[in-house]
């Protein structure tokens, strides 16, 4: 089952597959991409609410990589939802790959190149310079603003 993001209706994705999607990705969708999620979701397309405890375990793998701020609550629920239904998640959001990674979760991307491998971010602070494997909101040492960075 492939389960679609809202890029997927943007850029008129389409599938022979079974398709499934979440309430909230229609929320994010107008226009012509709107009709397209209407007109799937009325052809049969699953719509699928995934439970809490899966949410929790994708904030926590997205804490894990750095990602979680990146991510919207529709992101982490798509992916919980992927996760769930043993599907592949259908993105070009390069951080809901990167933890689809971390959880085995298989990715399809649309019109953007998807990522070459997963990465556990670092945080830099703005004033003083130092890294923190976690984000925090401002640096304990100084109190400045940090700033994700890629550890390579």
């Amino acid at each position: 089952m492939y389960i679609l993001d809202s890029s997927a209706f943007i850029n008129e994705y389409h599938t022979d597959e079974p398709i499934a999607s979440i309430p909230l990705v229609r929320e994010e969708l107008e226009d012509e991409s709107a009709y397209r999620f209407d007109a799937l979701e009325g052809s049969g397309m699953h719509m699928h609410i995934p439970e809490p405890e899966t949410v929790e375990r994708v904030e926590r793998a997205a804490d894990e990589t750095g990602d979680l701020a990146e991510l919207s609550q529709t992101d982490v629920r798509l992916i919980a939802a992927a996760f769930e239904l043993d599907g592949r998640l259908v993105t070009d959001d390069y951080a809901m790959q990167n933890v689809s990674e971390k959880l085995s979760v298989a990715v399809e991307v649309i019109a953007q190149d998807g990522i070459d491998e997963q990465r556990d971010w670092r945080f830099q602070c703005q004033g003083c310079g130092r890294e923190f494997d976690e984000n925090h909101d401002r640096c304990p040492i100084c109190g400045s603003n940090l700033s994700r960075k890629n550890p390579a």
